[in-house]
């Protein structure tokens, strides 16, 4: 899959001159099992998959050839398991975002997708809305019934819209990453812009040149500057932090904010974070 001339730069280099990953007839034991990795890498979103986890009875119907791959991701995305991690902890918007990630491979193009998966769901339920995405025509055209879905809002030799290629980077934080386990959490990536018609810059995923496995703070000036150049060799570091909860009562919990430290302050200010219930994003020297 040719993905960008910057794939190192954006964190993309798994994904560069790979082909996507095909049950073939007379495919080998091994060749299920490849499949079979895959398929709940990307439905599952690269979260780990304890062994008590993985649906035999689902994997024993593909592995005799009573089901086609189409079918085996179906039975995933309608598993408790995929229930428990992704449709019972978030909010609509959120799981629904993860379905186009997880299922079509990219990220909603504009507010109106969101909003008829929103109806699909209200009006006939939970199973409906997953048999949209995988019984689309843009399913069968993208992967038909027997290719792994991958994430093709990287690849702009399938005509890729620019607008979906910057939201992926709002949706795909690294290839080591868990969609489980990111530290913007719980809450939806897309919603502002969507329902403002825009897409943002994008910021490379962890696993990029730049290491970033968090947003930027919107270019916010840091709240607190501590004794900038105290210590001897005057190196200051920038704290990115998220889900910290402000100062004050109501407690609420800031979507991201960023420290300038000296190196001296450095293990206290961590420790305080800590405290407050923060969690660091990345640490780099300005």
């Amino acid at each position: 899959m040719a993905v960008t001339t910057v794939a190192n730069r954006l964190g993309l280099d798994a994904f560069q001159g790979s082909s996507p990953v095909e049950l073939r007839p007379n495919y080998s034991l091994e060749d299920l099992q490849v499949v079979i990795r895959a398929t709940y890498r990307q439905v599952l979103g690269n979260d780990y998959v304890l062994e008590s986890e993985r649906l035999v009875g689902a994997e024993s119907l593909l592995k005799e050839g009573n089901i086609s791959v189409r079918e085996f991701v179906r039975l995933i995305a309608k598993s408790d398991l995929y229930k428990k991690k992704f449709f019972f902890p978030n909010s609509n918007n959120r799981l629904i975002e993860l379905n186009f990630k997880h299922l079509l491979g990219r990220a909603p193009f504009d507010e109106a997708e969101v909003i008829a998966h929103f109806h699909i769901y209200d009006t006939q339920g939970y199973d409906a809305d997953i048999d949209s995405y995988i019984d689309s025509i843009e399913y069968s055209e993208s992967f038909g019934e027997n290719i792994v879905p991958y994430y093709r809002g990287f690849d702009f030799s399938i005509g890729a819209r620019t607008v979906g290629f910057n939201r992926m980077f709002r949706l795909y934080r690294g290839y080591a990453n868990s969609d489980t386990s990111q530290v913007e959490g719980k809450s939806p990536r897309l919603s502002r812009e969507l329902g403002r018609n825009t897409t943002s810059a994008i910021v490379a995923p962890s696993g990029g040149s730049n290491a970033w496995s968090y947003r930027d703070s919107n270019d916010n000036a840091p709240s607190v500057r501590l004794g900038i150049g105290a210590d001897e060799k005057g190196k200051v570091y920038r704290i990115e932090v998220t889900s910290m909860y402000g100062q004050g009562y109501p407690k609420t919990r800031r979507s991201s904010t960023a420290y300038l430290v000296p190196f001296d302050d450095l293990l206290p200010k961590m420790q305080q974070i800590h405290r407050q219930g923060g969690k660091i994003a990345s640490i780099t020297a300005i």
